[in-house]
């Protein structure tokens, strides 16, 4: 598949969602401060709701730069792609796991 990917063997690369990767990696950042935040709670046995609700926050950002990315490979990717067929194939097992993983 071609289009916003890039090959080498046993490796696959992506430049789909190049115009979204600081917004992307900020994210991820703020979500690493998250989950550290998490750990100080757990280690200091706060409240049971509280750190759940943390919880909740870390998947909303993971779902949030999930979705981002899904975006991003669609335009990128898919739309682009050489063979249309094997793109869409990937692209519904991708969602398939993204959705099963976060849902």
């Amino acid at each position: 598949m071609t289009g916003g990917t890039t090959a080498t063997p046993g490796e696959r690369h992506s430049d789909s969602y190049q115009a979204d990767k600081a917004k992307i990696l900020a994210r991820l950042r703020r979500m690493e401060g998250q989950v550290r935040g998490v750990q100080r709670m757990v280690e200091d046995e706060k409240y049971c709701v509280d750190v759940l609700t943390q919880l909740s926050s870390i998947i909303a950002a993971a779902r949030g730069i999930g979705l981002v990315i899904l975006e991003d490979h669609i335009n990128g990717c898919v739309i682009n792609a050489d063979d249309k067929e094997a793109a869409a194939t990937e692209l519904i097992e991708a969602i398939e796991r993204f959705t099963k993983s976060v849902g």
